[in-house]
């Protein structure tokens, strides 16, 4: 029966579906301090520790709720150890809870499992050491049933068997999309038709919430779940919704007759389907696929080179460690990194591995398994970093003059990769965060008007692609499937890149998911196909067009969201630097391929532009962590990530309500980086208010914020960014950061964030307002204090000048041409600041002969043929950034004569 006092538990941690993981941990922990206390203490305690409305009873009711999604203990166990408080068998309650504790942590992270030691009063529990999964069993079972299930599971178990699995068992289809929002362990599920629609269970109303999202998240056919009353249309309708949060997983179909019928209407959502006496073909099945999951055939590849004695008669004299262990004066090089990176270095070129760039064997079939795993159709491993990811793609898909839409402040690479290939950028600007000095993403608005600016001018033929960055360094994340569908609607055959660096880890949590731009090509190809969206495709076109073709004012076009051709064409690629979010090592980075038209359009000239930015000798140790980096986040993505975030938002939390981090501190919101126009449902902190929120925010909202990034507005302290960074950060406390602007620093939490590197950094950040409130306090009321110089608003892309830019309407230019006549000397001069400023308020229109790029905010406020403006001037004037590239501040802006 449902428990209204298990509901308003619940209700406390709004979040919980962000953070079971922590709940679990956290209420069996205090169960254990609690029950201690009434183990060794004098009794007096009893009653009031014991009471309906105490922290035992609470922690064991949320408990009972939580365990049910949880294979190991389960329900029962925990009404068992409450049966034993009643009884006041303390001793033996506690035995219970040590052995929880005990699995918890030798299956949790490494950090939980050595730092918190083991009390003697503690039950030791044998953990088996291979790797567990869980399996989700979705039907209305007896207890009798239950159990047999469970008996059948151990039965069935072998020493051979490489992985070991539970099952977890739920009645119902809200309770099976409970189960996979709340437990990262679930790997597969398997449906039995005899499951009911509706639990009955009292969960917190964030949780509820999440799941209706959850059975709304799939396309028309498979929402109406709840109305469907035949068998088939359940099972599909239930399979679709799992799979809609959580592709990752497979899903089985157990049927008790009629398979064969079943079986050719039902494969498309189902791995296999099995009558309920086949157990063991199941087992194996489970097993098997896991296995898959679990191949890692190039970092397998490696170890076996490793492990075989050959002889080394090719350029390399590291191989093998030839060069080293031999070696008087170098051996600490194999000390201290180990003998198998070594072993493992060989040359691509002498057999034994697969090439990269010609892979057929162990590589290839590693890169199947990313495109895989992040829902490409073809994946590609990158060894020096997403800024070769990214000319590759430009040089792929792009040609000389033709038009590429690209952001203003996107990555440097982008700039350089438009000028290696002779296309003209067209500037998109970002809006502006002039209060912290950084740019936010660029409006859909912005990206519309300029396209309609090109059909109006007679040219939209010659834009080629649009690239974005997404999600921004600073964590603003775009809508993909919007942007992609609605300038499809303008441009039907227009290829996207988008650039990805920081969002790796998108792929695998069930919200951030569906911001990626490979399952937004994947939702936007799904989309085209359906009879509804050709209607709304017909019925808008006849709006924006009147009986003789003329197409309606650009207003009409930019205030409707436009709906794409059912033959449009899906054109979709993402670089990811998967060694800034994921498991790789340095530069390991990957590209993503959506393309319809690969074959026909693009797959010979990919092919030429990879072998012309990769090295015949790429690194096999980035390759090995490549592979395996994908075989963790299949298995423990979603956990990880997970954790990530619900890590993020405790740091946001803590900073906020400290009472003297607040004073000193101000953590940025969403209201704070996405300017009123631009905000939907999301609040300033959605996650905050449970994983129902974000989901909201992230289906409806034109902008949303990354919660894995923290940025501190820093004013209060009287120091800079960069300040704060080095002298303080770093250099005192050994704490490291990427990015600050002049009064911000970004914190960003990754799958390796642990709760103690929380609470360090809390400390941290305790100590330093400390300092900041003390030297306030002593600081001479009569002394003046200089007042800071206020930054200029960002400058916006000036022009190209007249020589290099297409026409004076339309934004684009020729940087191919004004850079290569910028590296010849005698085309070019130095201009000190102060006589460069002169120059433009005289009335001259000085022309930039390089990138210029300030670190921060690091991307080019200058591009070879842009005109120099006295924005730009004043906002380089008052930078107080160590690394500008492309400038010398001895002898100034290099500038075209």
């Amino acid at each position: 029966m449902s428990d209204p006092q298990a509901e308003s538990v619940l209700e406390r941690d709004s979040g919980m579906p962000a953070s079971t993981w922590r709940l679990r941990s956290d209420a069996w922990e205090f169960l254990r301090f609690a029950v201690k206390r009434l183990v060794y203490g004098d009794g007096s305690e009893v009653s009031e520790a014991l009471a309906p409305d105490g922290e035992i009873r609470r922690s064991l009711r949320t408990l009972e709720t939580v365990e049910m999604y949880w294979a190991g203990f389960g329900r029962r166990y925990t009404r068992e150890i409450g049966e034993l408080l009643d009884e006041g068998k303390f001793q033996i309650a506690l035995d219970r809870i040590g052995k929880v504790v005990n699995r918890l942590r030798t299956a949790g992270t490494p950090e939980e499992a050595t730092n918190l030691a083991v009390e003697e009063d503690e039950v030791e529990t044998d953990v088996d050491p291979r790797p567990r999964f869980e399996v989700l069993v979705i039907d209305e079972t007896t207890e009798a049933d239950r159990e047999a299930m469970h008996a059948d599971v151990l039965r069935m178990r072998s020493s051979a068997d490489a992985f070991v699995y539970e099952y977890v068992i739920v009645p119902s289809a809200d309770d099976a999309v409970a189960a996979v929002l709340t437990n990262p362990n679930i790997l597969a599920c398997v449906i039995r038709p005899g499951f009911s629609e509706r639990t009955k269970r009292s969960l917190s109303s964030d949780l509820r919430r999440s799941i209706e999202l959850a059975h709304g998240a799939v396309t028309a056919p498979q929402t109406s779940l709840r109305n469907q009353l035949q068998s088939v249309q359940r099972v599909l309708g239930l399979a679709d919704t799992l799979a809609s949060v959580r592709p990752e997983l497979d899903l089985y179909l157990m049927a008790g007759a009629h398979i064969e019928d079943l079986a050719g209407s039902l494969t498309k959502r189902f791995r296999r389907i099995f009558r309920r006496e086949d157990q063991l073909e199941l087992h194996l099945s489970l097993l098997r696929r896991v296995s898959h999951l679990y191949d890692t055939p190039f970092f397998s590849a490696i170890q076996d080179h490793a492990r075989r004695p050959v002889g080394v008669f090719h350029a390399l004299p590291v191989a093998r460690g030839g060069s080293v262990v031999s070696s008087k004066w170098i051996r600490d090089l194999a000390d201290f990194y180990g003998l198998n990176l070594l072993l493992a270095e060989t040359s691509a070129t002498s057999g034994g591995l697969d090439s990269l760039l010609a892979p057929v064997h162990t590589l290839k079939k590693a890169q199947e398994l990313a495109a895989r795993a992040y829902g490409a159709k073809h994946t590609f491993f990158v060894t020096n970093g997403t800024s070769t990811a990214n000319k590759i793609v430009h040089q792929a898909l792009v040609s000389p003059n033709e038009v590429v839409m690209v952001d203003r402040n996107c990555h440097k690479s982008h700039h350089h990769s438009v000028m290696l290939t002779g296309a003209r950028p067209a500037y998109l600007e970002a809006y502006p965060l002039n209060e912290f000095a950084f740019y936010g993403a660029v409006p859909l608005s912005q990206i519309k008007q300029m396209l309609l600016d090109y059909r109006a001018a007679g040219r939209l033929d010659e834009v080629r692609m649009v690239t974005l960055t997404n999600c921004t360094f600073d964590g603003i994340v775009y809508d993909p499937a919007r942007i992609m569908a609605e300038c499809l609607t303008i441009k039907p055959d227009l290829v996207f890149l988008w650039d990805e660096a920081w969002f790796a880890f998108g792929a695998f949590h069930p919200v951030t998911r569906r911001r990626t731009a490979m399952a937004s090509a994947k939702q936007l190809e799904q989309q085209l196909k359906t009879s509804a969206h050709a209607a709304a495709y017909q019925e808008q076109q006849e709006r924006l067009f009147d009986a003789d073709g003329n197409a309606a004012p650009d207003e009409v076009w930019i205030n409707e969201r436009l709906i794409p051709s059912p033959d449009a064409r899906i054109r979709v690629y993402a670089t990811q630097s998967t060694h800034k979010t994921l498991t790789a090592l340095r530069q390991g980075s990957m590209i993503h391929v959506y393309d319809q038209d690969w074959v026909r359009d693009a797959e010979d000239p990919f092919h030429e532009a990879y072998m012309t930015h990769t090295s015949t000798s790429p690194n096999y140790q980035i390759l090995a962590s490549l592979d395996i980096g994908r075989r963790q986040v299949e298995l423990e993505g979603f956990e990880l990530v997970q954790r990530q975030l619900d890590l993020a938002t405790s740091l946001k939390q803590s900073i906020s309500r400290h009472p003297l981090l607040k004073r000193t501190f101000r953590v940025l919101t969403g209201h704070d980086l996405i300017p009123e126009e631009y905000r939907g449902v999301g609040g300033p902190m959605p996650l905050r208010e449970g994983l129902s929120n974000m989901w909201e925010a992230w289906d409806h909202d034109e902008f949303v914020v990354d919660p894995s990034r923290i940025t501190i507005e820093i004013s209060r302290s009287g120091v800079s960014g960069d300040t704060f960074k080095h002298e303080l950060l770093m250099d005192r406390y050994g704490i490291q950061v990427n990015k600050t602007s002049r009064n911000t620093v970004l914190f960003m939490t990754n799958i390796g964030t642990s709760r103690s590197a929380i609470a360090y950094l809390i400390e941290v950040l305790v100590k330093l307002a400390e300092r900041f409130e003390e030297e306030s306090a002593q600081r001479d009321p009569d002394q003046l204090v200089p007042e800071e110089v206020p930054m200029p608003p960002l400058p916006d892309f000036s022009s190209f000048a007249p020589e290099y830019a297409s026409d004076e309407v339309l934004r684009d230019g020729d940087m191919r041409r004004a850079f290569f006549k910028g590296q010849r000397r005698n085309n070019v001069e130095y201009v000190l600041g102060d006589d460069l400023r002169a120059r433009v308020e005289a009335g001259e229109q000085p022309v930039s002969a390089a990138f210029v790029t300030p670190y921060p905010p690091g991307f080019p406020v200058l591009v070879p043929g842009q005109v120099v403006s006295r924005e730009v001037l004043a906002f380089m004037q008052v930078l107080d950034t160590r690394e500008i590239h492309g400038y010398d501040p001895l002898r100034g802006y290099r500038i075209l004569k």
